[in-house]
């Protein structure tokens, strides 16, 4: 049973119509168009340079962040990929996690304000997110490296796993995936009884997201939905979702996909919770939170 907090929150979801966002393809495509005209920003509160050095690189045209805890070493690495469809910035909640991952895991964290889709696709965004994680594991230092992302972002950063793991074989000391978005088709026979409980996410509008991603790939290249890529040779895996997002079908589907390539899965699904629970001011997601972590504090010791 969801906490009476998780409760609320997803009703309040419900009643701002939240769920409008992704309700049809031409609102995807009306916030794609207010973004060309006004974009947001991806900027970082200006509260978190009170705990954490902040300092700003680009790598090609992607402004990439890097936060690390102020007047102390990091003790691991964090490349985080944040969610949005693809079609939207960083936010508040995900700075939220950042700060969180900073001030408690004591973690040099690794932002890559990518760009969005349509002028951001697979194809290019890929390889970018893969050079990223390929530097960070390579870059030395005390502990090891957590690929983390969530939504859109963790297919990414998945998708960033597994080519990584084809150029060269190496992987980080884990993956943290929060709410995975991993096939864009939307075309999970499990998904249409899910949805109608969904206070967030809509397969329409989500498809059409997808469509804009995947450019000139096809929906079942492993670059824009890494469900169909290998899951062989992988680092371990730790996987949050709730039974109130539509998306979990895509997470269901990787733990069964992963175990069966022999992989190691850390599965947390919560009964009645929505999509990104763990970045929720909810019971739930404090505990979620509290898991990362642990997990990136327990890569300290590695080198």
């Amino acid at each position: 049973m969801p906490s009476l907090r998780s409760r609320a929150l997803s009703a309040a979801l419900v009643a701002t119509g939240r769920r409008r966002r992704f309700a049809t393809a031409e609102a995807v495509r009306a916030t794609v168009a207010q973004a060309a005209r006004r974009p947001a920003s991806h900027l970082p509160p200006r509260s978190l340079g009170r705990v954490a050095e902040v300092s700003r690189t680009f790598v090609g045209a992607w402004p990439v962040y890097d936060v690390a805890p102020l007047g102390q070493e990091p003790v691991a690495r964090v490349l985080y990929v944040h969610g949005g469809a693809f079609i939207n910035e960083l936010v508040r909640p995900h700075w939220s996690l950042i700060r969180t991952l900073v001030t408690r895991a004591r973690a040099r964290v690794v932002v890559p304000a990518y760009v969005l889709a349509p002028r951001g696709t697979a194809d290019r965004t890929v390889p970018v997110a893969t050079d990223l994680l390929s530097g960070l594991i390579a870059s030395g230092g005390a502990g090891g490296t957590v690929l983390l992302g969530d939504s859109a972002g963790a297919g990414m950063a998945l998708a960033a796993a597994q080519r990584l793991r084809e150029r060269t074989g190496a992987q980080p000391s884990r993956i943290v995936l929060i709410s995975p978005w991993l096939d864009v088709s939307m075309s999970h026979p499990g998904q249409a009884a899910i949805e109608a409980a969904d206070p967030v996410l809509a397969r329409p509008g989500l498809a059409e997201a997808g469509r804009l991603y995947a450019g000139t790939l096809t929906a079942d290249d492993p670059r824009v939905s890494p469900l169909h890529g290998s899951f062989a040779g992988l680092a371990p895996l730790t996987v949050f979702t709730g039974t109130r997002d539509v998306l979990t079908t895509d997470s269901r589907e990787l733990l069964r996909r992963a175990r069966e390539a022999g992989g190691e899965v850390e599965w947390h699904e919560e009964p009645g919770l929505p999509h990104g629970y763990p970045l929720l001011p909810v019971p739930e997601g404090r505990a979620a939170r509290d898991r990362i972590v642990e997990l990136v504090r327990a890569t300290a010791d590695e080198e």
